[in-house]
C-alpha cells in the first residue's frame, strides 16, 4: 500500500509537470528603457454619502466597505512612479442644509508619492453621511488637485448616485475639462443600476475619452479599479473609430493601435490582420453594455485563417454584476526555413481574421440602436524563439492542447494500471 501511495503520487507529478510544461506560456519583455518624463497622476473621487451604507454588494457586503477594500488594494499595489490621490463627496456635511452640502468635496490624501499606512488610515476614516452629492463640484476640485503639469492625468469616480445638486452639471464640467487640453481622462464606476446614473456616469467618462463601468462584486470593484489606476503609466490614447464587416473578406484591414465600433445584439463583426512569418498577433476586446441587459452574458475573440479555420480563441463571461466583458488572444506566425520554401516561391503576409461576438440580450423595450460599444486593441510583436512559448509554436491552437493532454492522460492511465496490477499479483504471492 505505500509503494502504491508513492507511486500514486509519482505519477500525479508526472501529469502535472507534462501539462504544466506544455501549456505555460513565456512573456517576451520589452528590454528598452523608458523615457523619463512627468509622474503619471491619478485621482480617486469617492462618494460617501448616505446610500453608501446599502448593503447590496456581493455578499451582503455594504457599498463603503466594498469601496474602501477595493481603495486598500489600490493603494498595496499602486506603482512608486504614479503619483495618486484620494478625494471624497458627501461626506462632511450631514443634514438638509443644500447649500452646505453641495459644497462639500474635500481632499482626503494628496496627490503625489504613496505613504501606503498613511492613506489606508484616511481611508479607515470615512463613514457615510446624509449628505448630498456634488459630483460636478468634485470633479473641478479633482482636475484643480491633479494640477497643469504636463502627463497623464487621471480621475477615477466612483459613486452610486447621481448628482443631486445640479449645478455645475457634472456633464457640462467634463464637457470643459475635455476641452481644457490637459488630457485628462475620467473613468466612472457605478455601484448601482440606476439607469439615470449610468446615463450620467457615461455621459461624464465619454466627454473625456473615459470609461463608464457598473460593478456591484468587491472582488471586481477592486480588479476594475486597480486596471484604471495602472493605466495611469500608459500614454492617453483615443481609438480610431472603425466599422467591421458582416463577413471576414469584406473586412477592413487594422494596424497596432486601439480601436471603437459599436455591435448590434447577435451580430458578429470582422477585421483583419496582416502578419508575417516570425510575428505574432496579440489582440484584447472589451464590449460594454450601455443601456439595461439581461444578466448572464459573454464575449467571444476568434482569429480565422483565410478559409474560416478557428486559430485561437478568447472568451469572457459575467452574470450582471458588470456590464463590461473583455477578452484576449495571441496567435504567432512561426519562421519559415528558406529550405522549406520551393524555388521561385515567395514568403507572404497571413491574414488572420478576427472575429468579435457577443451573447449580449436585452427586454424588447430596449433600443437596439446603435449597438453595443465595442473597443478592440491590436498589438503585433516579434514572435518568441522560446520552445515553452505556447504562442509562437501553437500548442494552445484549437484541438493541440485536448490532444496533448488525452495522449498525457492515456499514458499516465497505462503505466498506473500496469503498476496496480503488478502490486496486487505481489500481495498475493
Amino acid at each position: 500500500m505505500i509503494i502504491r501511495r508513492w507511486s500514486a503520487a509519482a505519477l500525479s507529478a508526472l501529469f502535472a509537470v507534462l501539462t504544466t510544461g506544455a501549456l505555460t506560456t513565456s512573456a517576451v519583455a520589452d528590454q528598452s528603457e523608458p523615457e523619463e518624463g512627468p509622474p503619471p497622476r491619478v485621482e480617486l473621487v469617492l462618494d460617501v454619502s448616505g446610500s453608501m451604507r446599502e448593503r447590496d454588494m456581493s455578499g451582503g457586503e455594504s457599498r463603503i466597505a466594498a469601496a474602501q477594500q477595493a481603495f486598500n488594494e489600490v493603494i498595496d499595489a499602486v506603482p512608486d512612479e504614479v503619483h495618486l490621490g484620494i478625494r471624497t463627496l458627501g461626506a462632511g456635511n450631514p443634514g438638509d442644509d443644500r447649500e452646505a452640502g453641495c459644497r462639500d468635496s474635500e481632499q482626503l490624501y494628496p496627490v503625489g508619492p504613496v505613504d501606503r499606512t498613511e492613506a489606508r488610515t484616511a481611508v479607515a476614516t470615512l463613514r457615510p453621511t446624509t449628505g448630498f452629492t456634488p459630483i460636478g463640484l468634485a470633479l473641478r476640485g479633482a482636475n484643480e488637485d491633479l494640477g497643469d503639469e504636463p502627463g497623464t492625468r487621471r480621475i477615477v469616480l466612483i459613486t452610486d448616485g447621481e448628482d443631486s445638486c445640479g449645478e455645475p452639471d457634472p456633464c457640462v464640467v467634463a464637457r470643459e475639462l475635455a476641452a481644457s487640453g490637459t488630457n485628462l481622462v475620467v473613468d466612472t464606476l457605478g455601484l448601482t443600476l440606476d439607469d439615470a446614473v449610468r446615463e450620467q456616469l457615461s455621459c461624464i467618462a465619454e466627454a473625456t475619452g473615459g470609461t463608464y463601468t457598473a460593478v456591484q462584486d468587491s472582488d471586481r470593484l477592486a480588479d476594475r479599479l486597480n486596471q484604471l489606476v495602472d493605466r495611469a503609466e500608459l500614454p492617453v490614447e483615443t481609438p480610431t473609430a472603425v466599422t467591421g464587416a458582416d463577413l471576414c473578406a469584406e473586412a477592413p484591414y487594422l494596424g497596432v493601435g486601439v480601436y471603437s465600433d459599436r455591435e448590434e445584439f447577435n451580430q458578429h463583426r470582422f477585421y483583419q490582420v496582416a502578419l508575417t512569418a516570425g510575428q505574432e498577433l496579440r489582440a484584447s476586446v472589451s464590449v460594454a453594455a450601455d443601456r439595461p441587459v439581461n444578466p448572464d452574458y459573454g464575449v467571444l475573440l476568434r482569429a480565422l485563417d483565410g478559409d474560416g479555420r478557428e486559430l485561437v480563441r478568447g472568451t469572457g463571461a459575467d452574470s450582471g454584476r458588470t456590464d463590461v466583458i473583455s477578452t484576449g488572444l495571441r496567435y504567432a506566425v512561426p519562421e519559415v526555413d528558406d529550405a522549406d520554401v520551393a524555388p521561385g516561391g515567395a514568403i507572404g503576409p497571413d491574414v488572420v481574421c478576427l472575429e468579435v461576438s457577443s451573447s449580449f440580450s436585452a427586454p424588447d423595450a430596449v433600443e437596439r440602436t446603435p449597438g453595443l460599444p465595442v473597443e478592440l486593441t491590436v498589438d503585433v510583436v516579434s514572435a518568441s524563439d522560446d520552445p515553452s512559448d505556447v504562442a509562437a509554436f501553437g500548442l494552445a491552437r484549437g484541438w493541440v492542447p485536448l490532444v496533448l493532454l488525452t495522449v498525457v492522460g492515456l499514458v499516465v492511465g497505462l503505466v498506473w494500471g500496469l503498476w496496480a496490477r503488478m502490486g496486487t499479483a505481489s500481495g498475493r504471492a
